[in-house]
């Protein structure tokens, strides 16, 4: 029996050596990705605070530019602006059949020059639809593309009117299909 009570306290030890070892390396780890959480919490938090900046040289420098911006008061002062209904056509493909939809609004130097276009409205109609359907779709399907279309338009316009003149050409709806 003294054996056999030898035999368990020393399986009791070794059971509790290495039972102490496992529960050691579970308390580092848990301990570590505590340590991981906590120090990804505060660059978190830094990173995505929306706290000002503090007030240097340089950053007082930056917003003093911004506010020194001269506006292009040319641009602000649009002049009267005479509405067309909008257009739909078939665009110029080789294959399948493209069509564009597009409102156009017509910038005029002065009022007095809405009742020319109004007497004008189907010619005026006529040209456009000429000019957007001799277009395919690469050619007006870029920033570039469109500025070129509108000059064309303009040119086109300013060329049958007698007395007033058309400023600018906008596209306030553009679908290509």
């Amino acid at each position: 029996m003294a054996d056999e009570e030898k035999k368990e306290e020393v399986q009791e030890e070794k059971q509790n050596d290495g039972g102490g070892g496992n529960k050691l390396i579970l308390i580092i780890i848990v301990v570590l990705l505590l340590l991981l959480l906590v120090i990804g919490g505060v660059v978190a938090y830094f990173l995505l605070s929306d706290t000002p900046e503090e007030e240097t040289p340089q950053n007082i420098q930056k917003e003093e530019k911004k506010v020194e911006k001269p506006k292009d008061t040319e641009a602000l002062e649009i002049g009267p602006i005479y509405p067309l209904d909008p257009f739909t056509v078939n665009l110029k493909s080789t294959g399948a059949t493209r069509y564009l939809k597009c409102t156009i609004n017509l910038e005029i130097d002065s009022p007095e020059t809405q009742p020319e276009l109004d007497k004008m409205k189907p010619l005026i109609r006529d040209i456009i639809i000429r000019i957007l359907s001799s277009k395919t779709v690469p050619e007006i399907s870029t920033a570039k593309g469109k500025e070129k279309l509108k000059e064309e338009i303009k040119k086109n316009l300013n060329a049958k009117l007698a007395t007033g003149e058309i400023r600018n050409v906008y596209f306030t709806a553009f679908v290509i299909q």
